[in-house]
């Protein structure tokens, strides 16, 4: 099966490539050819649980702005930014069928909330745009070719068909399923590997585009999960339950609502391994149980290195059954995953009252306190359940069970500094498994970011999560794997 461009992944950079690819082949003389290969049965599958299946698929800042979320190199993803802007991707989503709101800290989402509905957009426009999809296909080889690229795959195809049965005419068909595994074979001019990285490998994200770039003489600069719940000392019960591996876990629910088996296949034996990663399934401890649902509001989160302060940021924080979540959780995981990679000490110190200074913060504390033990509710409680009533005053109450616990000397007099300074050992990290986003990557020094084309083998493009490219949590992530992804599309399509 020939083809002029090939785009491995069906994802947000590999179906914006193949629109990008469309676009300009619709304008030249001879036009072409352009195909997507996805290994899953559907496609987007990460876009769909992004923001909590709401998709938060861009966020429009202006440049200035944007860039300082951008944890890698700045000046790499500039051209492809500029060349579809935030305000210029909401107009493409508003042209065809889909408007958007913007929320605070300038996301957007679909007006819908309905992540399902970005998908619908990007493949319609791509059926509209004459391009091929391929899902079920899966890339086992690349090969360079004297015309460009071949690649061996598998292809899988699954039917359904309803059948009768011959001794029971007066019942309902049967629904039977065939799955049918063959070899096929595709050529192309140009190649774009669009594969994602190593998050979430449920949806498909297991490196694939690493290795055929290792093997297409590549640098990877190591990846490691940003974007990820930290796991606070005593927060999970102590032993894996997964010892030694790390594995790609599916789940989901019937049509009835009732949990389906889970399901765990194994990752490939290169798939990375880290000393501190914690399995987002191994059990809470009972502190962590204390925690787990509860959301601090406009609290300032500190990182610190060894002891030192390396960054403090302010917002919300969430407590999973990962870990320490959240804006604040996500924005601090990046710098917190690496020193723990790097066998440093870890903490983060939480300021549940950043607004008031210490001294006027215990002036109010000892103030409410002589309230709350001349409050005749008070006669005759422990001085334990005055102290906790008096702190529930102070922080939401069902948090005050782990706080007591992890600050078991605090008294009226330091409960002030307690408060401006909880400090949380962090034993390890959520692998992944749960990520939102990988970081590390193809590097970016050996790829042109003016058109995405690889310097080491020409007509090879790279675009998405599987670049050496990663930022904050707030939508920055997808809005640079639309942009590397046209970019890469219209590039391609232009050197025909």
């Amino acid at each position: 099966m020939k083809s002029d461009i090939i785009v491995i992944g069906g994802g947000a950079s590999g179906l914006m490539a193949a629109i990008g690819a469309a676009d300009v082949l619709s304008r030249s003389e001879n036009g072409g050819v352009v195909t997507v290969l996805e290994k899953m049965p559907k496609l987007g599958r990460k876009i769909m649980i992004t923001g909590k299946g709401r998709c938060n698929f861009t966020n429009v800042k202006p440049w200035g702005d944007f860039s300082g979320h951008i944890r890698s190199d700045v000046n790499f993803v500039s051209p492809s930014w500029h060349n579809l802007t935030p305000e210029k991707l909401v107009d493409f989503f508003k042209s065809n069928g889909l408007p958007s709101v913007v929320e605070r800290g300038d996301r957007a989402f679909p007006a819908s909330h309905n992540s399902g509905d970005v998908v619908d957009a990007l493949h319609r426009v791509c059926t509209l745009g004459g391009v091929k999809i391929v899902t079920g296909c899966e890339v086992k080889t690349i090969d360079k070719t004297a015309r460009g690229f071949s690649l061996d795959c598998i292809q899988t195809t699954v039917k359904e068909r309803r059948v009768k049965d011959p001794e029971r005419p007066w019942a309902k068909p049967q629904v039977k399923t065939e799955t049918t595994i063959e070899p096929v074979e595709f050529s192309c001019s140009r190649l774009i590997i669009a594969t994602g990285g190593l998050s979430y490998p449920g949806t498909g994200s297991t490196g694939d585009g690493y290795m055929w770039a290792e093997e297409l003489g590549h640098t990877l600069v190591p990846c490691f999960p940003s974007l990820t719940a930290l796991v606070p000392e005593g927060y999970k019960k102590e032993g894996s339950t997964l010892p030694g591996e790390i594995k790609a876990v599916f789940q989901g629910r019937t049509a009835f609502g009732k949990k389906k088996e889970r399901r765990i296949a194994p990752l490939p034996s290169w798939y990375p391994k880290f000393e501190k990663h914690i399995e987002r399934i191994q059990p809470l401890s009972e502190l962590g149980e204390m925690f787990n649902g509860t959301t601090l509001e406009n609290v300032q989160l500190s990182l610190l290195v060894n002891g030192e302060q390396v960054q403090s940021e302010f917002g919300d924080i969430e407590f999973t059954d990962g870990g320490l979540e959240g804006p604040l959780g996500f924005q601090l995981s990046r710098k917190a995953v690496k020193a723990l990679i790097d066998n440093q000490k870890v903490a983060v110190s939480i300021d549940l009252k950043p607004a008031v200074e210490l001294e006027k913060l215990s002036e109010d504390i000892h103030a409410r306190w002589e309230e709350v033990i001349h409050d005749p509710r008070s006669k005759g409680q422990s001085f334990q359940r005055v102290f906790r009533i008096l702190l529930g005053k102070l922080i939401p109450w069902n948090l005050t069970t782990a706080f007591l616990r992890m600050n078991p000397k605090v008294s009226v007099d330091t409960l002030a500094s307690a408060l401006k300074d909880w400090k949380m050992e962090i034993a390890g990290f959520v692998g992944f498994e749960r990520s939102v986003v990988t970081a590390g990557g193809v590097s970016t020094g050996e790829v042109v970011a003016k058109t995405l084309e690889s310097k080491k083998e020409p007509g090879l493009y790279f675009c998405g999560e599987v670049l050496d490219m990663d930022c904050d949590t707030g939508g920055y992530n997808l809005q640079l794997a639309f942009s590397t992804g046209y970019l890469a599309g219209e590039s391609a399509a232009k050197s025909l």
